[in-house]
C-alpha cells in the first residue's frame, strides 16, 4: 500500500511538472484576428444575428404583417398589423403594399413590385423602420427572410466559447483532385438533400491515421462541412465550417482546425444551413475553433 501511494504521488509530480506547450504569439494573434473578423461578420447589417423570421412562402396570396391572421407573420410590435401580401405564382413572387403603408426600397417608397430571389446578384431588400426583408430560395422552397436591424441578439452578443488554440491541428494538407469531379450529395436542415459537384477531397494525417474531407467549390476557395467526435458534445450536433485556400503547384492546402466555425443554425432558428455529408463524419476528436453556442437550433 505505501509502494501505492509513493507511485501515486511521484505520478502527480510528473504530471503537473509537465510543460505546457507554448504557442507562437504570431500564430496565436493571427487566429484571434481571424475570429474576431468572424464575430464582426456575425454582427454586421447582412449577419446572422439580427435574424427575427422566415417564413416559406404558399402557392397564391400571403398576407404579411405583425397580426397573426397573416399568412406570414412579423414577430415584432414595430411593423404594422397588415403591411401587404406576397403573391407567389410559378416561380414569380411579387410584393403589394397597402395603402397607408411606406415600404422602402434603396430609400423610396413603393407599392408593387416582382421580388428578385437572393441568389441573383441584384438581390431586392425592403425596409420599414428597422425592420427588413427579402426573397430567398431553397431549392423548391421560395420564402420571406426578415431581420431586425436593432435586435437585441446583436446588442447583448458575448462572443463564442472556443478551444485553446493549438497549433497541432494546423496541417500541411494535400489534395487529391476528382477527374471529373464527384457528386455528392449534402443534406441541410430543412431535409432536403441537395447535390453538389466536389472538385477533389482535402487529405491529413493525424495519430497515425489518414483522413478525408471532400471539399465544395467555395470560388476563391474550398468549403469543408465537416463533424467530428465532439459534434453533439462540445461542439454543435450538425458538424462545422471550415474555408480553405485552394490547392498551391505542389497540391499542398493549409488546413488549420483553429478556424472551425458554427454553421449559422447554432445562433437562429431562421437559417437553412447544410449538413455534413456522410463520408465527411471524422472518427476523430478535433478539439479546436468554436465550441456549440447556447443550446443551438
Amino acid at each position: 500500500m505505501k509502494h501505492t501511494i509513493i507511485f501515486i504521488v511521484f505520478l502527480a509530480v510528473i504530471i503537473g511538472c509537465k510543460k505546457t506547450v507554448e504557442e507562437n504569439p504570431e500564430y496565436v494573434k493571427e487566429i484571434n484576428d481571424w475570429h474576431r473578423k468572424r464575430i464582426e461578420r456575425l454582427k454586421a447589417p447582412d449577419g446572422w444575428l439580427n435574424l427575427v423570421g422566415r417564413t416559406w412562402l404558399k402557392p397564391g396570396v400571403n398576407k404579411f404583417g405583425s397580426a397573426q391572421d397573416n399568412d406570414v407573420i412579423i414577430e415584432s410590435d414595430k411593423v404594422p398589423a397588415h403591411l401587404g401580401e406576397f403573391i407567389f405564382e410559378d416561380s414569380t413572387v411579387t410584393m403589394k403594399v397597402y395603402d397607408g403603408v411606406e415600404v422602402l426600397l434603396g430609400g423610396k417608397p413603393v407599392k408593387v413590385i416582382i421580388m428578385i430571389d437572393d441568389q441573383k446578384k441584384d438581390m431586392t431588400v425592403f425596409e420599414y423602420g428597422t425592420i427588413k426583408w427579402n426573397l430567398i430560395i431553397r431549392g423548391d422552397k421560395y420564402g420571406i427572410r426578415f431581420r431586425d436591424m436593432e435586435s437585441p441578439l446583436v446588442k447583448n452578443f458575448k462572443g463564442i466559447e472556443r478551444y485553446p488554440i493549438h497549433s497541432e491541428w494546423k496541417f500541411n494538407a494535400r489534395f487529391e483532385a476528382y477527374n471529373p469531379p464527384n457528386k455528392i450529395y449534402v443534406p441541410n436542415v430543412l431535409g432536403q438533400i441537395e447535390e453538389e459537384l466536389s472538385p477533389g477531397a482535402v487529405v491529413f494525417e493525424k495519430e497515425g491515421k489518414t483522413f478525408r474531407i471532400d471539399a465544395i467549390d467555395g470560388g476563391n476557395k474550398l468549403f469543408l462541412i465537416f463533424a467530428d467526435e465532439t459534434s453533439g458534445e462540445e461542439t454543435y450536433g450538425g458538424g462545422r465550417f471550415l474555408y480553405v485556400d485552394k490547392p498551391d503547384s505542389l497540391g499542398i492546402i493549409i488546413l488549420d482546425f483553429n478556424k472551425a466555425y458554427n454553421p449559422p443554425c447554432v445562433f437562429t432558428k431562421y437559417a437553412t444551413c447544410p449538413l455534413p455529408p456522410e463520408q465527411n463524419y471524422l472518427k476523430l476528436r478535433i478539439e479546436v475553433g468554436e465550441k456549440n453556442y447556447g443550446e443551438g437550433h
